[in-house]
């Protein structure tokens, strides 16, 4: 997966733009109501998500796989916040704990294995009251069932690009017992001028 990513962020430089995700302002909300002040983005990619926490005064914290995707934060963002560079499947890189935890996208990337564990380490790294919110991919968008079947809701789109789909079933099954407390689900624009559909996953540690 490392070398897939690396091409893509070379071969594109900002491939999905500048503009922060419409999950990424769902949670910047979320976190300005429920008082959150410092955020980990596991997966952070070249940072579009993350200034709008910033620019709201949370600090942030990334994780990311993709040296490319670090340099671009740094030369195209500006964005001189910690970055690991790594997988998340490596996680946790520091013991700190935040009040908040974004993760858009990425874990629908990973294994059953490696969903568990990323859920797991990030519930870690929660402070008690805070929250973690997952962007995961729906059953409803119109690429699930293309590709090779690995798995229930599991496909491997492209070479090196696989990714499992989700229903509230699902998200109940992986999610349930760390804390979910809610299913929202949002339209994400495409490049093309289209829409995807999206599930933001809210969990808080008691």
């Amino acid at each position: 997966m490392t070398e897939f990513w690396e091409t893509a962020f070379t071969e594109n430089q900002l491939m999905w733009g500048d503009k922060p995700t419409a999950s990424a302002l769902f949670v910047r909300d979320h976190f300005a109501r429920t008082g959150v002040k410092e955020v980990l983005i596991p997966g952070i990619g070249y940072g579009r998500n993350a200034k709008v926490f910033l620019e709201h005064g949370m600090s942030v914290t990334g994780i990311e796989i993709s040296g490319t995707a670090i340099a671009l934060a740094r030369s195209q963002l500006g964005l001189q916040i910690p970055v690991y560079h790594g997988s998340v499947l490596d996680m946790p890189y520091d013991n700190h704990l935040y009040d908040g935890i974004f993760c858009y996208g990425l874990i629908y990337l990973l294994d059953a294995e490696g969903r568990a564990k990323l859920i797991r380490d990030c519930y870690r790294q929660l402070s008690p009251g805070g929250q973690m919110i997952f962007t995961v991919i729906s059953k409803k968008a119109p690429m699930y069932g293309q590709g090779v079947r690995l798995g229930d809701d599991w496909y491997e789109r492209m070479p090196g690009l696989k990714m499992f789909f989700y229903d509230a079933a699902s998200v109940q099954r992986e999610f349930g017992a760390y804390g979910l407390v809610e299913l929202a689900e949002i339209d994400e624009p495409t490049s093309g001028g289209g829409f995807f559909p999206f599930i933001n996953v809210v969990c808080e540690k008691g």
